[in-house]
Order: C-alpha cells, then structure tokens, then sequence
C-alpha cells in the first residue's frame, strides 16, 4: 500500500506547487494527518521555503519545519564539491524517516541539488523516490511551452524515470496553453491549463521582487492580480485608451498627471488597473498623492529606483505562486487541479487506506468534495458583501455550487473588480427589476392570504433579498440558499418559515452545529433556533440531528442531554427529556439514543461505565440534543472556544429546502464550508 507520493519536475521551471496542493487534498481526504518533506531547502538566513510552509499552514502540519527538509543547498553543495555524494542521500534519507513514522501518508516535493541548477533534478529525485519507497508523479511545466515541446517533455520524463527504476504514478503538465494534448504513456497523463489567478503575480509579489517601496495601498490592494502592464510616457487620453482591468501602469515618478488619471480610472472602476509603478526613484508631488488618497481609489503605488525599460523587463520574470499568504492562488491551483485531473483514478493508484476515524481536516475536504461531485444551484442574498463575493470566488474556482448573488449586478461587478476577484461564472439578479418580481409577488401573496397580505404588499416583501432568494429556492430557481452575514437570523430564517415550511411529519424546523474536534466530528442541537422545545419537539429536534449527522457521515448515537442521568433525578425539566427520549424510541426503534444523560456520562466512557452501565451510547455519544436554547448556545461556544474546535452552522434541518444562516462574524471559510454543507442537504 502506498504511503508517498513524490512530486518530481521534468525539467526547468516551476509548477509543482500547483500539483504538489492537489494531491495532499486528495490524501487529506482519506488519512488523519499527512506529512510533507523537501529534500533540499534554502538556508535559514536565505528564508524559509514556500512550498513547505504553504504546506505546512494549510494541512495543519505540528512538525517542526526545520523537520521538514532533509538538507540546505549549500550543505548539499559541500557534500557534492568533496565527492560524498551518498553521504548526503543518507542524510535525506535519514531525516525523512524521522518524519515518514509520524504520518500515514506522505507528500514529497523534490528540486535539484541546487537553487539555481536542475539539470541533475531528474537522476537525484528518481534515486530519492526509489529510496523513500514512493510512488512519483512527474511534473512538466507548460508555461509558454509550445504543446509539442509539452508532450515531448511529459514522454521522454516518464521513460527517463523508469529507465532510473521509479515508479510512475502519473504525469501531469501543468500550466499549458489551450488546447494542449498529452501523449499516450501506460500511466494516466493529464493536462492542467495556465489559470491567470494563479500564474499571475500580485502586486505584492512584484513589490517584493523590484525592492519597492510602498507609498500608497492597503493589503487588499497589493493583493489584486497583475494581468498585463502598460507603460505610461504619453499624454493621458492615450494612456487611458492601453489600460486593461488587470494592467499595472509603469511610468517616471514625475508624471503627476497620470497619477491622478489612474487614480480616477481605479475609481471608475473601469478599467480595474491592478496599481501603478512609479520609476526612476522620484517621488510625486505630496499634492497629487494627496488627491489620489482623497479619491478613495484604494491604489497601490509602489516606487522604484530603476527606468521603466529595466523595471519591465524585472516585471517580466516575476512569476505568480500559491502561497500561505494567499489563499486566493490556493484555491485556484486546487480548483485548476481538481477539473483537470481524475482524483479518483489517482486514488485508486494510491490505494491509501481511509482511516477510520474522520478528523476535522478530512470532514472539511469530504464537504467540498462531495458538494462538487453532485453540483447544485444556491442562492447568495447578500452579494454585496465582500466576505460573500471572496467566498463565491473560492466556490466557482473549486466547482462546489452554480451561484446566483442577488443585488444591484454593477454594484456587484464593481466592487469584483475591486476586490480583483473573477465572478464571471456567477449570475447577478436585481431583485428590484427581476422579471421574476410579478411572479414572486402573486405565490407570496398566495402563500399568506390568510395573514391578510395582499398583492401590493407582497411585492414590496418580496424585493427584500431575503424573501426574494427563498421564492428562488421555493419556486426550484436555486436548490437552496445561504444568507446571514449582514442579516440577522430572523431575517434569513422567517421567510423560510413562512415560504418553504417544514417536511411532513416534522412539527418544528430546527439547527445543528457540526463541532469538529481534534479527532472526532460531533452533532449538537439544538442550538439556534428553538429557545424551549416541548417533548415532542424535542423529539423531533434529535431524529433531524440523527438524520443530519448520517448525512455528513456521522454515525449517529443519540444523547438526550439533561443535568440528571436515568432515573437519578426529578423535575419538569427532566421528565420533558424522558418522554422526549420515548418518543425518539418508539418513533426509531433502531437507533441508539440514551436519555435523560449527562454531558459526561455521554462523552467519557469511564464515567458512562459507572452511571449507565450496559449502554451502547453512554461514553461514545456522537448527537447530543440539548433540553433548550440557553444550554445549547451557551454550550457549543464553550466547547469552540476552550477545546478550540472549530464550530461549522448552524445548519438549518427540518425545511422541505434548504436555507441555512450565517453567523454575521463569519469568515469567508466559514461561508464556503456552509454553501457546501447546503448544497450536499439540496443533493440528498
């Protein structure tokens, strides 16, 4: 059974990165804590490698990075230069056992024996794949590759590897121009198109690699995508004619003029220019600098000592990478990877056992994957909001879900181009000047006749974004919908009340937490909605969470929470739990469920062995049901923020569609986690 995999470069050039994201989300998905390694890496003093500490951060990797590379060049360089060449393989070797028993499974990223030099790349990472045990997947780099060069590179790699006695798990070229074909080999060949969000520099990355100085910018924009570049040495209206959304204008220091017309085109928002380079070491008049800042452009203007001829020509090998510091390329290298490559065929070749036990990491990945494998079409009121917009970016780039943003579409494509994000696979809809307004109004008003609405009424309920996105999802125009990061969850939920309802036979929706601990994936609800079930909500409550946690691949083991546990107490509230617990019984008679029980008599089998002894849910409860809202809420926090689990809701249960509801702090992870969690309810 496979326990590595080595990504190995098939000549010059970069691209691993890319391929490297690709399989350890494959093997995150299957095994409880990958490991990474490098065989070769920069000095201490040089700076810490990128691919590793990508990796690192991502994969939530606890090794030491000093752990995680087997030599520095220049140790290796020492070692070569004094002809012990095998006393360095040793030394690799060595290190990567250390971490190799650590982990399940292992990604390798190999480079050459120098930085600057891999043309020996080939032999050396054929004999460390071989030495490591591991499996190699061969990497071509396409980047203004003409497609027969591609495919004469990918063959005559894979040949060279096997004539070195590697074992090839596949070739992939990556970063190829349209239409690119890959040769037949006896292993899976695959081609990986060039993605601009991911090749392209950002801002940042040109001002790291032209020693800029920054005079004007925040973050966000040094984070925008450099697409083109134009040089700025003619009178405005000409310049303005040559800007691209995208270019970065290059011009001397002391071009005032353009300056402000930049400013005043970024504010335009046509074209989006990415910012501006001001050259020859000359600063602008503090009076123009003012005037851009004033515009509110959010313009990064970064200044160099060079003349615009050599500072071009530095731009032109400037090349963009997935890096911690920039989810935005992660995503997208992810995203170019999964379209491109059979993630199962390669795991099948892997053959890597899938642990038993689902971790936070792998639960994370199973949603993504799954909501991408059965995509459905979701609903996004608040499109306006930049969390929602960076988050729907991720989606479309990773294919979780088709997605509508409801707002004003200029509006939404301004501040797109603002924010550099690429949302040309979405649908904007104005609920205002909806052609589907009329016909919104006339069901709502269907819908509520016996609350007195009349149709007036409800076509002015109706524009709000909220009642706009439910009709959707009510009416099959989207298969669910996903709101709350501006609005209050009243304001997200009650039209789904009103509107969608509840599946028959279910008195009351309800909400669960997903609660992903370090090595366990709970249930709890409910903990949002309901502020004081009866019993037979209560009921109702836990065979919803039961149903929920099978969805999700949690095996559900049912305990109905009260402060007493079996018959050890007395009370209203104690009774409400039994009977709701009887109720679950003779409803299910085949699912284990345990009640009334204490948070730790479930949770703890040493303590459920003395207070319920004979018990098969008591100490291995996975669904815990809280009597209320107040103990529920006041729970999950808890637990999230002293047992640092990471608290995935609440997911809405109970509706005939799925809404669910965002907690206003979420972050853009926290949204894409739920959109993937709706899309999977809107699948099943």
């Amino acid at each position: 059974m496979t326990r590595s995999v080595y990504v190995a470069g098939l000549g010059p050039g970069g691209g691993k990165s890319t391929i490297a994201l690709g399989l350890a989300e494959l093997l995150s998905r299957q095994v409880a804590g990958i490991g990474v390694f490098r065989p070769l890496a920069p000095e201490p003093a040089a700076g810490r490698d990128a691919i590793l500490d990508l990796l690192r951060e991502r994969y939530r990797i606890e090794d030491p990075y000093e752990d995680l590379y087997g030599a520095t060049y220049s140790e290796a360089g020492e070692l070569i230069s004094t002809g012990r060449r095998e006393d360095l393989i040793a030394l690799i070797v060595g290190r990567y056992r250390e971490v190799e028993r650590r982990h399940k499974a292992m990604v390798i990223v190999g480079n050459g024996l120098r930085a600057d030099d891999e043309t020996d790349e080939l032999a050396f990472n054929a004999r460390l794949a071989n030495e490591f045990g591991s499996v190699v997947v061969a990497v071509v780099d396409g980047l203004e590759q003409e497609p027969e060069a591609i495919a004469s590179a990918a063959s005559g790699g894979y040949h060279g590897l096997r004539d070195l006695g590697a074992t090839v798990l596949a070739v992939i070229a990556n970063r190829v121009p349209p239409g690119t074909g890959m040769p037949e080999l006896p292993v899976p060949a695959y081609a990986i198109p060039e993605v601009p969000t991911v090749s392209a520099p950002t801002v940042a990355e040109v001002a790291a690699g032209l020693g800029a100085t920054r005079l004007a910018g925040d973050d966000a924009a040094l984070d925008r995508d450099v697409l083109d570049f134009v040089v700025g040495a003619a009178h405005v209206p000409l310049v303005l004619e040559y800007l691209t959304d995208g270019c970065l204008l290059i011009m001397p220091g002391d071009r005032d003029d353009l300056l402000v017309a930049a400013g005043a085109a970024r504010v335009a928002g046509s074209p989006a220019i990415a910012g501006v380079v001001l050259t020859l070491g000359v600063r602008p008049d503090p009076r123009a600098m003012r005037l851009v800042e004033s515009l509110g452009a959010g313009l990064a203007v970064l200044s160099v000592p060079a003349d615009s001829y050599h500072t071009v020509e530095a731009i032109g090998r400037i090349e963009g990478r997935p890096t911690a510091a920039n989810p935005r390329k992660v995503e997208a290298a992810i995203g170019a990877f999964e379209s491109s490559v059979d993630n199962e065929e390669l795991m099948r070749r892997l053959d890597v056992a899938r642990a038993p036990r689902v971790t936070p990491l792998m639960f994370e990945y199973e949603l993504i994957d799954r909501a991408r494998l059965e995509r459905r079409h979701l609903v996004l009121p608040e499109g306006t909001e930049e969390r929602i917009l960076r988050a729907a970016e991720t989606l479309l780039l990773r294919g979780v879900a088709d997605l509508t943003l409801l707002g004003d579409p200029d509006e939404i494509s301004r501040k797109a181009k603002d924010l550099g994000l690429d949302l040309d696979r979405a649908s904007f809809v104005d609920p205002a000047t909806s052609v589907w307004l009329d016909e919104f109004a006339e069901r709502y008003a269907e819908i509520r006749r016996h609350k007195g609405v009349t149709l007036d009424l409800a076509r002015d309920v109706v524009r709000d974004v909220s009642y706009f996105g439910t009709m959707m999802v009510h009416t099959g125009r989207a298969d669910g919908m996903v709101s709350g990061a501006t609005h209050t969850t009243a304001a997200t939920i009650r039209p789904a009340f009103e509107i969608i309802k509840t599946v028959p036979g279910v008195s009351v929706a309800s909400s669960v937490f997903l609660m992903l601990l370090t090595d366990r994936v709970l249930v709890y609800g409910d903990c949002a909605v309901n502020p004081d079930p009866d019993a037979a909500q209560l009921a109702d409550i836990a065979l919803s969470s039961a149903d929920t946690a099978a969805r999700f691949g949690v095996e559900p083991r049912v305990a109905m929470l009260s402060y007493s546990t079996g018959s050890s107490g007395t009370g209203a509230d104690v009774e409400k739990v039994a009977a709701a617990t009887a109720l679950v019984r003779e409803r299910r008679p085949d699912l284990p469920v345990e009640g009334p029980i204490q948070y730790d008599a479930a949770v703890d089998p040493s303590v459920a062995r003395t207070k319920l002894p004979g018990s098969t849910v008591a100490g291995y409860a996975t669904v815990f049901i809280f009597p209320d809202l107040n103990t529920g809420n006041n729970t999950y926090k808890a637990v999230q923020r002293t047992a640092g689990a990471v608290a995935v809701g609440p997911v809405m249960q109970g509706l005939r569609r799925p809404v669910n509801d965002l907690s206003r702090g979420a972050t853009v992870k926290d949204i894409v986690n739920t959109v993937a969690i709706t899309a999977i309810q809107a699948a099943s």
